[in-house]
């Protein structure tokens, strides 16, 4: 069985350099053979939070989040490719994660983060870890820093220079991470429902 693996990116910038970091993640999860689904916050375009998927009655959301929550509530895992915006997290990734809770649960997530800069977005990337372990996700400990983006990832997500070899490098360890923990709670679940 493939992995359904939802990758987030939440960056609305016009001259978006993350986008890089989200299309590699992609391909290299299919080349694993895995079903990645880029869910692109800029694309879907939800309003600031006003109310939560889970405070509308039901039916009665509006589509483009309830379609949303549904692929949130069939992925096996997730992965949030962020930015670093003043040593936090970009609030277009924040708010679209936010719209969702009961939907995250009992299942892994993986953190990639990025800059233009030699710090690599790790700064956010330590909020992000903390934020989906508070909304029911078991975040895996391998995490992907890519810096400088633009020495890293060309305009079409592939791996250049020396910066795009270690990435390369990195890669493996951080997807067998997710996938081992993807294997272990599907498994999990199937013999043991969740306590809530």
């Amino acid at each position: 069985m493939a992995d359904k693996i939802l990758v987030f990116y939440g960056s609305y910038r016009s001259d978006r350099m993350g986008i890089r970091l989200a299309h590699y993640l992609m391909d290299k999860l299919a080349a694993r053979g895995a079903q990645p689904e880029l869910i692109d916050a800029k694309a879907i375009g939800l309003p600031m939070l006003d109310r939560m998927y889970k405070e509308y009655p039901k039916g009665s959301a509006p589509k483009p989040l309830e379609d949303l929550a549904e692929k949130i509530r069939t992925a096996d895992a997730f992965i949030f490719v962020t930015g670093e915006y003043n040593w936090g997290p970009q609030p277009g990734l924040k708010n679209l994660t936010d719209h969702f809770l009961e939907e995250f649960f009992w299942r892994p997530a993986a953190v990639a983060s990025y800059s233009a800069g030699r710090f690599s977005g790790v700064r956010s990337g330590t909020v992000w870890h903390s934020i989906l372990s508070e909304m029911g996700m078991v975040v895996v400990s391998s995490t992907l820093a890519v810096g400088p983006i633009s020495q890293t990832l060309d305009e079409h997500g592939k791996a250049t220079g020396p910066a795009g070899e270690a990435l390369e490098r990195s890669f493996g360890r951080f997807a067998d991470d997710l996938a081992w923990w993807t294997e272990a709670t599907r498994e999990q679940k199937a013999r043991k429902a969740p306590p809530y």
